[in-house]
């Protein structure tokens, strides 16, 4: 088992990258840990674990496990970027347990990353999409709460606006009730938005699935994981 702990520190499983994103620590006190746990052709298992104080309203971190870009790339053979007018199915399914062992406020999340350059480097990209599976404490997706709609399956509250320091519009997705189990479809929440305005020009290039912390002690395991970029076809 591989341990990090300090920002920006990462390590390979398989095609995905565990990245130690401890981005907005400065805005408070604590540490966090991210691990490996297994591999398989099939699908990763990893874990974090973290005890954060400061203010509630900031995040403090989003250890997550990343397919293709993160301000930049590191491995080949993802799948991606992949264009929206592509129509390709993007199959994602994720377990894990979450343990709360000092009530804080946090979201277990997909962040997907989209941009009109399929080679983005070190560079903002265009939109960001979040979904959120699990959401605890005080705290709500950036924007304002659009419309509720049933994807998957499953009934989310879109909610839109844009981060205040960088300025790229922010789609999230929330669950109208948690979870910690999911299969999706990505496709599905692509099509939504492009029928809401969203470019098929546009690429996506990361998926990324972690815990954004604002304060608190805990630790997610997750004990499989798997994204898998299909073929061509109709979902309806």
């Amino acid at each position: 088992m591989t341990q990090l702990h300090k920002d920006g520190d990462s390590f390979t499983l398989g095609k995905y990258w565990l990245n130690s994103n401890l981005w907005g620590a400065e805005t408070g006190s604590g540490s966090q840990y991210l691990w490996d746990t297994s591999q398989s052709d099939a699908a990763i298992a990893w874990g974090t674990s973290w005890d954060w104080c400061g203010p509630v309203d900031t995040v403090k971190s989003y250890n997550c496990a990343v397919l293709g870009w993160h301000w930049g790339w590191k491995l080949s053979g993802t799948g991606l970027p992949l264009q929206l007018c592509e129509h390709r199915n993007v199959q994602t399914s994720w377990d894990f347990h979450l343990q709360e062992t000092t009530p804080g406020s946090l979201n277990v999340s997909y962040d997907l990353w989209l941009s009109s350059d399929p080679h983005l480097g070190n560079a903002n990209a265009d939109h960001e999409i979040m979904i959120w599976l699990y959401q605890s404490g005080d705290i709500r997706p950036i924007g304002t709460k659009q419309t509720s709609i049933e994807l998957g399956g499953t009934t989310w509250e879109l909610w839109e606006g844009s981060l205040p320091q960088c300025g790229w519009p922010v789609h999230s997705f929330l669950r109208t009730s948690n979870t910690t189990s999911q299969a999706l479809d990505l496709r599905e929440f692509f099509d939504y938005l492009v029928e809401r305005g969203l470019s098929t020009s546009q690429y996506l290039i990361s998926v990324e699935a972690g815990a954004e912390v604002f304060t608190g002690a805990g630790r997610l395991d997750t004990t499989a994981y798997f994204v898998e970029i299909g073929a061509t076809s109709s979902l309806r």
